[in-house]
């Protein structure tokens, strides 16, 4: 609102010291993780005493973990306050008029409202148990139903695969070296040498580290099959969303352990949305050129400065949870953002993390109802999954597990960023 603001007073001919600040996409970007860390810790708080006040408080399996019993009580739906850090500075910062601005913010209130009323519905459910002298225990069919949760993940999905397909401000520039006189040929000067481009809606996406980097979608289908391309997107958009969303949502299990690994993924989803929304930095680092993407570096700032803000309550020892509205919130901004930037092949390297916590729970389901038709008794891979549990039996501190998840986060980003002129 504020960028826009600032250009009616431009229009108008209005001059004041700072008037031209708004231009400079670095400084809406720095204003935007600022105002994000100020709401996350000023009004952060509030909402913490809120909670309290309303007895919004986690309810604890006994899982025989160090550190459990101090967990109970503590208030959850805390994911509130980073969707908060995330959608005033991006409505106040980021020009509105782009796609990709409008659809993440469609995204962050989507999922953020399906998490809220799993969390609310559990709360209920303890509140209900309470008041009738029941012991309540977590997960006794409390919260939203399995599969009403996945289809609020599926709609999300639909709408992004949709948006990124069919919505004509959707675009990449490709290099074009036929006659440079057609009309639809881009001509732009780089270092004294002009080059041509035309606009494509290719359905593409990054290969990591190979030299002709880009894969079609519609290589996937025969020639016949090749105009329900779009069915296969959406359909691939869709499992990437629902996939990453519950890696997180499964994460969420060690104070400031989903939350970290958030931030630092969302340093380098900004590296990304940044250098391909730059046509100088795109042209250098020969990475397609996605006009506007560079306004998603805002909201990605925003998401890190809520998600840095957040963990001086989330860090341990936790005063709040983020409960599944953050969780379900961040796993599936994350996965959308790596579709927009056309980076979903390397969300197995960056959201890394998530992947391996996810498949931890896999396994142990797996091998358990394997052993147990086979032996007659359920056998276990790990001690305790996820796998963050598995590492608090082995007797690891809950802060030295987190911290080292941290530094495993922060090489898969390393990593990431490093394919952008490694091929």
């Amino acid at each position: 609102m504020l960028y826009h603001l600032f250009e009616w007073f431009k229009q108008q001919g209005i001059s004041f010291p700072g008037r031209n600040l708004m231009e400079f996409q670095t400084f809406r970007i720095m204003m935007a993780v600022l105002l994000a860390l100020i709401i996350t810790l000023v009004y952060g708080k509030k909402l913490i005493n809120l909670l309290r006040r309303k007895q919004v408080g986690e309810t604890v399996r006994d899982l025989g973990l160090a550190g459990e019993e101090a967990k109970k009580g503590t208030p959850t739906m805390g994911g509130i306050i980073i969707i908060l850090g995330i959608i005033v500075p991006t409505l106040l910062f980021a020009r509105l008029n782009t796609v990709y601005v409008i659809l993440m913010l469609v995204a962050t209130v989507w999922l953020g409202i399906i998490g809220f009323i799993d969390d609310y519905l559990k709360l209920r459910a303890k509140r209900i148990a309470q008041q009738q002298g029941i012991a309540y225990k977590k997960g006794d069919k409390d919260g939203l139903a399995g599969w009403f949760k996945i289809l609020g993940q599926v709609g999300i999905g639909i709408l992004v695969g949709s948006v990124l397909y069919f919505n004509s401000n959707v675009k990449i520039w490709r290099e074009y070296t036929g006659n440079p006189a057609r009309p639809e040929v881009i001509t732009k000067v780089v270092n004294g040498t002009p080059k041509y481009f035309v606009e494509s809606k290719e359905p593409i996406t990054t290969i990591p580290f190979v030299k002709s980097h880009e894969f079609n979608y519609s290589i996937l289908l025969p020639g016949v099959l090749k105009k329900y391309t779009w069915i296969l997107y959406i359909l691939i958009v869709t499992f990437i969303i629902i996939a990453v969303s519950n890696g997180a949502n499964i994460t969420d299990g060690l104070d400031g352990l989903a939350s970290g690994t958030s931030a630092l993924i969302g340093v380098m989803l900004g590296v990304f949305a940044y250098a391909s929304g730059n046509f100088v930095v795109a042209d250098y680092l020969n990475i397609m050129y996605i006009p506007n993407l560079g306004e998603l570096s805002i909201f990605l700032a925003a998401m890190i400065g809520a998600c840095v803000g957040f963990m001086w309550y989330n860090s341990y020892p936790a005063q709040v949870f983020m409960g599944d509205t953050g969780s379900l919130t961040l796993g599936g901004i994350i996965a959308a953002i790596a579709i927009i930037v056309h980076k979903e092949l390397l969300i197995p390297i960056f959201c890394g993390v998530f992947l391996v916590e996810n498949l931890s729970v896999m396994l142990q389901v797996g091998y358990f109802k394997y052993t147990k038709k086979k032996y007659g008794e359920g056998r276990r891979i790990f001690l305790m999954s996820p796998l963050h549990h598995h590492f608090q039996k082995k007797g690891y501190h809950e802060a030295k597990i987190v911290t080292r998840f941290w530094i495993v986060q922060v090489l898969l980003v390393v990593i990431c960023i490093v394919t952008l002129k490694l091929r």
